[in-house]
């Protein structure tokens, strides 16, 4: 069982037929080495991971969802950056 002062850490984990890391959960650990060693136990028992990575929680940095609309709309307004602006020249070809 954690104690109030043991960091929280998040945990990625790279299956063996994916290429990137997914987060799979989170987990209470004195330490990166205890961190690591924890989910190992408890997120790859059948063998899946190949690769762990461990993050405290609080070294992660994220937006507000309260600031969506700031953050994420003015995106919408630059169309060109929608890859259906763009017309492609009769000589490339289509797929």
């Amino acid at each position: 069982m954690a104690t109030p002062n043991t960091p929280l850490w998040e945990v990625f984990i790279r299956s063996r037929n994916g290429l990137a890391h997914k987060h799979v959960g989170s987990l209470h650990a004195s330490d990166a080495t205890m961190a690591v060693q924890a989910a190992r136990d408890i997120y790859t028992r059948r063998g899946e991971g190949l690769s762990i990575w461990v993050v405290p929680s609080s070294a992660i940095t994220a937006s507000d969802p309260a600031e969506k609309a700031m953050m994420f709309e003015p995106a919408e307004s630059k169309i060109y950056r929608h890859p259906t602006f763009y017309e492609v020249p009769e000589e490339v070809g289509h797929m």
